[in-house]
């Protein structure tokens, strides 16, 4: 009924907004003879909302009972789009669901996923976790007039849906299957993709050769589940089975678990899905991402040591390294700046005098704590630096003696292609200053980014198998800004 990837909200400070990431996507499948009224959809509701932190902007769920596909998708929060009335609407045994942000068209309601095609013989509805970088080319292949929406996700479920009508292996019934559209589609398509779609009879998941977003199988006590983490499939109470591999296509249906292989696999898991994308009770190829933030700042504190009287993080993000780094330094580990969770972001946008208050609305100093305390700050990145410093600044005049900054990341000094909206490399603060130049513009007394070698053996995964690209500028799919394939609004507006 509603059907289509986007933020509608507004940070405090829209100049200095967090690394986001594209997308959370969501998966699900039962014995339609198991299902209650619509259980599906309430499984795809509680998973969406633990990948919440992967998308604010839009929230979407497609259901399918067998024999038609019904989508109810709008902007805002998965909790502000679902209430309880919608979610027994959606009834079926097959569902698919999508958190967004925006890395590729605008942030509206058309762009807005699931994504929905009909085709000859049903219909297909697509999420998708990533960002392409040959959409222009894609885009090519389809008639004028197909595009509803400004996405590289539309372009993915135009060309599925096309390949359904147009041909591929036929089943009994005559119907084309997704799966052989998708083996036909897939290996064209180059970039970050991690999918999950489904017609009205069959759920399916893919991930692209290099499989830098993450993709989970679980398994409900009856039924299946995919999911962008596995802390989702603890939330709905599905077991861990493996993460889908980078090239593969799975099928679920009554028959059980399908594997096909369209690309062989060129692991490049993001490094920054370590570093702050992911859920900390996440578990990526079988390392904890907590443990893992916790190893890096204790590698932290061992290259960069310095004397102080307490260990504070920028809360939430900096909190595990900030538990690793005071152990490791044996400092005094505290909670010097107390979070408003309510305030991150807000649909009213802030006058230039609310502005000027700065990073006080988020975030305000215990001034009994600090107060002529030699402080360790640890946060886990700096992107145009805008926030960091705001806090120090902040710091200083609740008070504190010094302030010394400590990065769990190395300096992020190009952007992402792949599905992360990091700013251009002009606007990237490291893709401009030294360190030390980027310690005087912050105004701490010290700054000190983890290595990324340390980065690295933190993670416990080999340093060939993982995308380091902002880090480094090393980009395991060769693309160039020209051609990176995030602006599609120009493509749908000359191609209607």
């Amino acid at each position: 009924m509603l059907h289509g990837d986007g933020r509608l909200s507004q940070d405090i400070d829209p100049t200095d907004r967090s690394p986001q990431d594209a997308c959370g996507v969501f998966g699900v499948w039962v014995p339609a003879s198991e299902t209650g009224a619509a259980e599906v959809s309430k499984l795809t509701y509680y998973g969406l909302y633990a990948l919440q932190h992967r998308g604010q902007e839009s929230a979407g769920i497609a259901v399918s009972d067998g024999a038609r596909i019904v989508v109810f998708k709008d902007m805002g929060l998965v909790a502000q789009v679902f209430d309880e009335s919608v979610l027994n609407t959606l009834r079926g045994h097959i569902a698919v669901g999508h958190c967004r942000y925006s890395t590729t068209g605008s942030p509206t309601w058309e762009n807005a996923q699931p994504t929905f095609r009909s085709t000859e013989d049903g219909g297909l509805a697509l999420t998708h976790n990533g960002n392409l970088i040959n959409t222009l080319e894609l885009a090519a292949r389809l008639e004028p007039g197909q595009l509803t929406a400004t996405t590289d996700t539309e372009v993915l479920t135009a060309l599925l849906a096309g390949a359904r009508r147009s041909g591929g292996d036929s089943s009994a019934l005559g119907r084309t299957s997704p799966d052989d559209a998708a083996m036909e589609i897939l290996p064209a398509a180059r970039g970050a993709y991690s999918l999950v779609f489904m017609d009205e009879r069959t759920l399916y998941a893919a991930r692209d050769p290099e499989g830098v977003r993450p993709l989970v199988l679980g398994r409900l006590e009856r039924g299946w589940v995919v999911a962008s983490e596995t802390a989702a499939l603890d939330i709905v109470g599905a077991a861990f089975v493996r993460e889908v591999e980078p090239g593969e296509l799975l099928a679920i249906d009554e028959n059980g678990v399908r594997s096909k292989r369209f690309a062989q696999p060129r692991p490049k898991g993001c490094l920054f899905e370590y570093v702050y994308l992911a859920r900390p009770d996440t578990t990526i190829s079988g390392r904890s991402v907590h443990a893992t933030r916790v190893e890096v700042g204790r590698r932290l504190a061992r290259e960069h040591p310095v004397e102080a009287d307490l260990v504070i993080p920028t809360p939430e993000s900096g909190t595990p390294a900030a538990i690793g780094y005071a152990e490791a330094a044996g400092i005094p580990y505290g909670q010097g700046l107390v979070k408003n969770s309510y305030v991150g972001r807000t649909f009213i946008q802030p006058s230039q005098t609310i502005r000027q208050l700065g990073i006080r609305l988020k975030l305000n100093p215990l001034r009994e704590v600090i107060e002529g305390k030699r402080l360790i700050v640890v946060d886990d990145s700096i992107v145009r630096g805008n926030t960091q410093r705001a806090i120090v600044r902040m710091l200083r005049e609740a008070g504190a003696a010094e302030v010394h900054v400590r990065i769990s990341s190395p300096p992020v000094a190009w952007p992402c292609f792949y599905g992360i909206d990091f700013a251009t490399r002009a606007e990237l603060i490291a893709g401009n200053l030294s360190v030390e130049e980027i310690r005087t513009s912050l105004g701490a007394d010290s700054l000190g980014f983890i290595s990324l070698d340390e980065l690295i053996a933190a993670s416990q995964i080999g340093k060939d198998r993982l995308c380091r690209a902002c880090f480094d500028g090393e980009y395991p799919i060769p693309v160039d800004e020209g051609s990176r394939g995030k602006h599609l609004l120009e493509v749908a507006n000359t191609r209607s």
